[in-house]
C-alpha cells in the first residue's frame, strides 16, 4: 500500500504489474480489497493494475465535504503520481459514478469504462429520502449495524445463504471502516450530477454488467445501454449487486476480454 496526499489528506493506493493500466475502483463500503481476485487475474495477463481506496474508505483519509467529483480527482491524483497517462477505468457501484464523473473531467485519458453494477442517473427523490434515512441511522445507530443489514441485500439471496463466511468477511471489513466516511459517501451520492451526456458523447467503449436480481440499482437503468455508441452489454442471471463475487469467473473474464477490445481498439 503506498500513499498520496491529495487536499491534505492521505490517499491510499496499490499498483501492480507492467503494461497497459486498469485502474480498478470499489463501491459504497468497499475498500481496494475488493478486486483481490481480479487483480491477480489482471496480472497474468501483463496489465498494469492499479487500485485505489476511495476518500472515507480502507485505508485512505476522509476529505471534508467530499463530493463523486473529488472522489474522480483523487483517482487522477493517483495516475498522475504514477505517470499513468492512458487507463481503462473499472468501476464497482459507486465506483461506477466515480468513473463517468472521471471521463467528464479527463475524457483524453481514457481508453475504456466499465460500468459494474451502476448507471449515469441521478438520485431519485425517493433513492435521496432512503439516503438520508440510512446517514439517521448511522447517527443513532452507528454504523455496524448498518452494514451488517446493508451487505446481504446486495446479494442474490440463495448466493447469500450459501456463502455465509464470505458475507461475514465483506461486513467485518466494512465495519472496520468510519461512520464518517460511509455518511459523507452517502450525501456525496444524493449531490451527484446525472452523467447521461456524458456516457452519449464518449469516444471510447463502455463496458456494462448488470445483474438481473440487482435491488440497488433502480430497473430502469437499463436504459443506459443504448447510450454510448460502443458498448459491451453483459447481463447475468442470478446475479445482485455484486457480480464480482456471485459469478467471479465469469465477470473476470467479460473483464478480460474488455480489456483487450480496448486495446486492439485503442486511438492511435
Amino acid at each position: 500500500m503506498k500513499f498520496i496526499t491529495y487536499r491534505n489528506k492521505k490517499i491510499a493506493y496499490q499498483v501492480e504489474g507492467k503494461g497497459p493500466a486498469v485502474m480498478l475502483v470499489h463501491g459504497f463500503c468497499e475498500d481496494s480489497n475488493i478486486w483481490e481476485e481480479f487483480r491477480a487475474d489482471l496480472l497474468e495477463e501483463n496489465f498494469r493494475v492499479i487500485r485505489i481506496d476511495l476518500p472515507g474508505f480502507g485505508r485512505s483519509e476522509l476529505l471534508p465535504s467530499v463530493s463523486i467529483e473529488q472522489m474522480a480527482e483523487a483517482v487522477h491524483a493517483v495516475l498522475t503520481k504514477l505517470k499513468a497517462n492512458e487507463i481503462i477505468f473499472i468501476g464497482h457501484s459507486m465506483g461506477g459514478y466515480v468513473g463517468l464523473a472521471f471521463a467528464r473531467l479527463y475524457p483524453k485519458m481514457l481508453r475504456g469504462l466499465g460500468l459494474f453494477h451502476s448507471h449515469p442517473y441521478a438520485d431519485s427523490e425517493e433513492k435521496k429520502e432512503n439516503r438520508r434515512k440510512s446517514v439517521e441511522f448511522i447517527k443513532r445507530q452507528g454504523h455496524a449495524l448498518f452494514v451488517k443489514q446493508l451487505i446481504p441485500s446486495l446479494f442474490n439471496e440463495k448466493f447469500a445463504n450459501s456463502n455465509a463466511f464470505l458475507l461475514e468477511k465483506l461486513t467485518y471489513r466494512a465495519a472496520k471502516g468510519k461512520s464518517a466516511g460511509i455518511i459523507a459517501a452517502q450525501e456525496a451520492m444524493i449531490e451527484r450530477e446525472d452523467e447521461t451526456k456524458v456516457l452519449s458523447e464518449i469516444e471510447v467503449p463502455v463496458l456494462f454488467i448488470i445483474g438481473e436480481e440487482d435491488q440497488a440499482v433502480p430497473p430502469e437503468s437499463i436504459e443506459q445501454i443504448h447510450l454510448p455508441q460502443a458498448a459491451s452489454i453483459h447481463i447475468l442471471e442470478k446475479v445482485g449487486h455484486m457480480g464480482l463475487f456471485e459469478a467471479s469467473k465469469k465477470t473476470q473474464l467479460i473483464v478480460r476480454q474488455f480489456l483487450a477490445f480496448c486495446e486492439e481498439n485503442a486511438r492511435p
